[in-house]
């Protein structure tokens, strides 16, 4: 694939791209209904648009199966009203999202997960992504692309490898990734990609205030940032998830060739097959005794 073209950016136009958590199994359990935070969401999309004719708004929905985009401003379908009471960023991106739920919803039916599971984090990052590489392809003029993960489920530990994939490309594309998290306790993947692509990452106190913060802190497009004081991350939790049991650790073994991370250790990496340590020395001792012998 042929690298991206050098990035020239337009002060004031902006492409954000907003990942939207539909979990149901967390908005079940969740205090603040889904259709609060819905409302809100929309509202806050909505003032982005306004904000300047040319920006572009991309919605990704995050379910625990499966992502899909279901909302593009710069569809020609989404630039009128589809019937004469609601506009057609409510009504587009409504029926759209119903059509999503349910089939994320069928598929969970069909294969219920033992366990309460995690939004698909890493395949909303990527959708989003591809469309701004799509967007850099298409002239060497484009709006200023950056991510919204707008989440509050738990963090997946079988999702690391694919989530840091996506934070680095991400990081390699000067594409900030800002974080609005809802959930119970923080989230260590989101609080990572913040940090490591320069974005913002928040957790608001308060959810019926949930528009407020939205319009305050992530409606600024990336020239105006420089001239504000927002929100700074108190901290970021660095722990990681090793590759064989999937779960978060505190320490653990890296391998020195391919930094596949372990909680325990390993005679072999099973991810590029190195061997490690005391099982080196032996391996060395046998081909040597194989060399004499012959």
């Amino acid at each position: 694939m042929a690298s991206a073209p050098s990035k020239h950016y337009t002060d004031d136009i902006s492409l954000l791209v907003v990942t939207l958590d539909t979990n149901p199994f967390f908005w079940s359990t969740f205090s603040f209904h889904f259709s609060d935070f819905l409302s809100q969401v929309l509202a806050f999309l909505n003032s982005i648009l306004l904000l300047g004719q040319l920006n572009q708004v991309v919605v990704i929905a995050t379910g625990c199966n499966s992502c899909s985009y279901i909302y593009d401003s710069s569809s020609d379908r989404n630039h009128a009203s589809t019937n004469g009471t609601m506009p057609a960023l409510y009504s587009n991106l409504l029926h759209n999202l119903d059509e999503f739920a349910a089939k994320d919803h069928q598929f969970t039916t069909d294969h219920k997960p033992p366990t309460v599971p995690s939004s698909l984090l890493s395949g909303a990052l990527s959708m989003a992504l591809c469309y701004i590489q799509r967007a850099f392809r298409a002239g060497p003029m484009h709006p200023q692309p950056r991510i919204l993960c707008l989440h509050g489920s738990t963090d997946g530990p079988e999702q690391y490898v694919a989530i840091m994939n996506a934070i680095f490309s991400a990081q390699h594309s000067s594409v900030p990734v800002d974080s609005c998290y809802i959930g119970s306790n923080n989230s260590a993947f989101l609080q990572q990609a913040s940090y490591i692509t320069g974005g913002i990452y928040y957790r608001p106190p308060q959810l019926e205030g949930l528009f407020q913060y939205l319009s305050t802190v992530f409606a600024t497009d990336l020239h105006s940032r420089e001239y504000l004081r927002l929100p700074k991350s108190l901290g970021v939790d660095f722990r990681a998830s090793c590759f064989c049991h999937k779960q978060t650790i505190d320490m653990g073994y890296v391998c020195s060739v391919c930094l596949s991370i372990f909680c325990e250790h390993h005679d072999k990496c099973s991810t590029c097959s190195s061997v490690f340590g005391q099982a080196q020395s032996d391996v060395a001792s046998a081909d040597s005794r194989k060399r004499k012998a012959s």
